[in-house]
């Protein structure tokens, strides 16, 4: 599933060529996406204008003078520029067109991406109780140490709650937990406040680092450029069951919490 930094990624891909362009036409090929797409993306779009192109967990904003598309990518989906009258494939579910001769094509394999409006996008239901982004300040260790007292559930799963804070997907959580040396089992309420500070500094860098490489290609996500990410040849932990941590020299294990893979060592996490 693309996470965070592909989202990131994504969006500042397309958004260069779609600000301040005046939406032509929308093109649905599939509504049966994993929610119906509403009939005011067709009502709405076409005579608007793209103000900004936004990300606020892993989902795209695009912002227009009309109100806001909200675009998840879902298990396999990729957004890219193509231009007018390129051919369809069969997996190209929605073409956005524009004046400029471009259109933001939608890309889904699975359908388990979705396209919404919203007039007003931080209080639509899917993203209007989520919690603070990890790259603002708003998120840092006492934000953490705060949440997790009385919290028994395990610290990967506590730092993938949406609620408490977007955009930790399982690859980056394992390799936030590897560099920060806490390990994925601990109980969120039986890490000290020092630790939570470390974990905190050390998500926002894995997040920034993959998020500079271009995401983390592992299957089929493509960045809005067309050009996958690279971050998966800097992965420290996660996909590296039996063979040698680099720091330890001793084995990177693998388990699976909440039915996701989790990899760590179990000599240099505690």
């Amino acid at each position: 599933m693309p996470e965070l930094p592909e989202v990131e990624t994504a969006r500042r891909g397309i958004a260069p060529h779609i600000e301040g362009e005046k939406i032509t036409a929308v093109v649905i090929r599939n509504r049966k996406l994993r929610w119906p797409i509403s009939l005011d993306v067709d009502r709405q779009l076409p005579g608007a204008t793209v103000t900004t192109v936004a990300r606020r967990a892993k989902y795209l904003l695009i912002n227009t003078t009309n109100g806001t598309a909200i675009m998840h990518l879902g298990m396999s989906g990729h957004v890219h520029i193509v231009d007018l009258g390129t051919p369809a494939g069969v997996h190209d579910h929605v073409d956005i067109e524009f004046g400029c001769g471009k259109a933001l094509r939608l890309t889904d394999p699975r359908r388990f991406g979705s396209l919404h409006w919203s007039d007003n996008p931080h209080e639509h239901a899917l993203l209007k109780d989520l919690g603070p982004e990890p790259l603002s300040d708003q998120f840092n260790g006492q934000y953490l140490w705060s949440r997790s007292r009385g919290r028994r559930v395990a610290i990967k799963q506590f730092i993938m709650n949406a609620h408490i804070v977007v955009g930790v997907g399982n690859i980056y959580a394992s390799e936030s937990l590897f560099i920060a040396g806490i390990h994925p089992q601990r109980a969120a309420k039986r890490i000290a406040l020092y630790r939570y500070e470390r974990l905190a500094m050390t998500i926002k860098d894995v997040l920034e680092s993959a998020i500079r490489a271009g995401g983390t290609t592992l299957r089929d996500f493509y960045g809005g450029d067309g050009e996958a990410g690279y971050f998966q040849q800097e992965l420290q932990a996660y996909g590296r069951e039996g063979e040698h941590c680099r720091r330890c020299n001793s084995l990177i294990t693998a388990i699976v919490q909440g039915q996701r893979s989790t990899y760590y060592c179990k000599v240099c996490q505690t």
